[in-house]
């Protein structure tokens, strides 16, 4: 794999649902190579799987990137799976996972360079602050 280039941003995802399934949402806190905190993205995804949100939130930063003319980005999640599941590393078996999966390779394409990596709940804090929020906005529906 190459090196990074000197500027990409770097996304914290995280997705949720109470009750799994359940009311559902995504957080992702962007920020530049640098540190500097760049965008900060939240939606709430309806009646949804934890799995369902993951990977919203991963289509999401992607999009996010290429929407405004960012070549390369680095993806740190919670969700082992997911990360297992973009990697290759693991199979996407259920069927509405297969097609986020899918939306997400594609995005993946547009990019010159991205690298995704599993982090501990614990090191992604903003994110998770966000996924929540999304889910709390749901709740008030």
């Amino acid at each position: 794999m190459r090196t990074a280039p000197e500027n990409y941003l770097i996304a914290h995802t995280d997705g949720g649902a109470r009750g799994n399934p359940g009311p559902a949402g995504y957080g992702v806190a962007i920020s530049d190579s640098r540190g500097n905190k760049v965008a900060g993205l939240s939606q709430y995804l309806g009646h949804q799987t934890n799995n369902f949100a993951e990977y919203q939130a991963l289509i999401g930063a992607l999009e996010y990137a290429i929407e405004n003319g960012h070549k390369a980005l680095k993806v740190i999640s919670d969700s082992e799976l997911m990360v297992r599941q973009m990697k290759g590393i693991y199979k996407v078996k259920h069927p509405e996972l297969r097609k986020l999966y899918e939306e997400a390779q594609q995005l993946v394409r547009k990019l010159e360079h991205y690298e995704i990596r599993h982090a501990l709940r614990e090191h992604n804090v903003d994110d998770d602050r966000l996924a929540n929020e999304a889910m709390d906005r749901g709740r008030s529906r």
